[in-house]
């Protein structure tokens, strides 16, 4: 009986040997499937991008169409693969137009691991976010903060739409060079920095072009309901053009009450901030017949960069892109071009030290045109004026 327990013994012994040898035998491979599978099985590396502007309140239009057209580039960049292996995330937070908010929400970014930076979209939050900002390390590349000196305190941030200096520029040289108008009225916020330096650079090159302001009324943000008395002013002055480098909530407010009150005949020239009146008269678009603005972008423009863009943009949004949508794309774009210009493909190697260089040496092409950059993160691109009529803004060709 002993013998008998030890024979079964020693033949459990073997038969587990035997298994045990087997299982080896096939574990090789097994141990080796997650390594071949890794790039299937392995969540890629990702590039965080965030931005910040107003997408509550009377400037929610302009943060909306920025992170729109942002969220439109990184969808089409990672269904193409991403940026040299690496998904992009996008994290817009609402600043509500708010400084302080806007600064709270880029320490919120960076606490969530940010790795490039959509700076802001209105001067004022640019100013402070990017000083807090000086010392970070981190690319920050603004669709549409233009006054001259939100950037300056930070030798990483850049910017994709023209100065508040330039628009003043472009603006007088475009009614000079364009024949419309040798007098002009001007109408625009006194304490607001993005209108008095637009109205500043336009008047000093209205001298230059030899236009003549012959009326300047002005407004606050106490007085920014009722525009009757600068309305008379401008109507006694017999003009035929009138300069409002002011925001598209305010705009529409001018317009409304000048109907009726000022000719028909009359036009409107203002830059990028007008962008998105159409939706602030979306019940009269009428009201702004003859308003022009000045823009590096216009979606009837038929180079078929444009066309793409806003055909993608209307099948996911729903509506045309205006030029804040189109910056926040090409500021997507402008990232991803340099960073392959540099050949990172770490997310950790992506740092405003690494990429400032790229940026300077950079020549890109997107739905607002050929841009380069200058060391104080200027761009350099060109204008043209879109003017809209029977609500439809369209090129304006003179």
């Amino acid at each position: 009986m002993k013998k008998l327990m030890a024979l079964v013994a020693m033949m459990l012994v073997f038969a587990m040997m035997l298994t045990s040898c087997g299982s080896g035998s096939q574990d090789t491979p097994a141990d080796n499937t997650p390594d071949e599978k890794e790039p299937d099985t392995v969540t890629a590396k990702v590039l965080r991008v965030g931005g910040i502007g107003p997408l509550t309140g009377d400037y929610a239009n302009y943060g909306t169409s920025v992170r729109n057209g942002a969220q439109l580039a990184v969808d089409e960049i990672n269904a193409a693969g991403g940026i040299n292996g690496m998904e992009v995330v996008l994290d817009f937070q609402d600043s509500q137009g708010d400084p302080d908010s806007a600064v709270a929400a880029y320490g919120k970014l960076m606490d969530s691991g940010m790795n490039l930076s959509l700076a802001t979209v209105f001067s004022g939050e640019c100013a402070s976010v990017t000083q807090v900002a000086n010392g970070d390390d981190i690319l920050m590349l603004s669709p549409s903060a233009s006054n001259d000196a939100c950037i300056a305190s930070n030798d990483y941030a850049f910017r994709v739409c023209f100065t508040d200096s330039s628009q003043g520029k472009f603006t007088a040289d475009y009614i000079a060079d364009h024949n419309m108008a040798t007098d002009v009225a001007v109408f625009y916020q006194s304490d607001y920095d993005y209108s008095v330096g637009l109205y500043e650079s336009f008047e000093a090159e209205a001298k230059v072009k030899g236009i003549n302001i012959t009326c300047v009324q002005t407004f606050d943000g106490n007085t920014d309901t009722d525009f009757s008395t600068q309305i008379a002013a401008i109507k006694d002055a017999g003009v035929k053009l009138v300069f409002i480098p002011i925001y598209a909530a305010e705009a529409s407010t001018f317009l409304s009450q000048a109907k009726g009150k000022l000719d028909d005949d009359v036009m409107y020239f203002g830059c990028d901030g007008l962008d998105g009146i159409l939706t602030k008269v979306e019940d009269n678009p009428s009201l702004a017949d003859n308003v022009l603005e000045l823009t590096p972008y216009a979606a009837d423009d038929p180079d078929p960069v444009v066309q793409t863009f806003v055909k993608a943009y209307e099948s996911e949004f729903g509506s045309t892109p205006d030029q804040f949508a189109a910056d926040g794309y090409d500021a997507i774009y402008i990232f991803k071009a340099a960073i392959e210009k540099g050949g990172f493909s770490d997310p950790a190697d992506c740092t405003g030290s690494a990429l400032v260089p790229m940026m300077l040496s950079l020549e890109y092409t997107g739905v607002t045109g050929t841009m380069t950059w200058e060391a104080n993160g200027n761009t350099n691109k060109n204008a043209k004026a879109m003017i809209i009529m029977d609500g439809k803004a369209s090129i304006y060709l003179g």
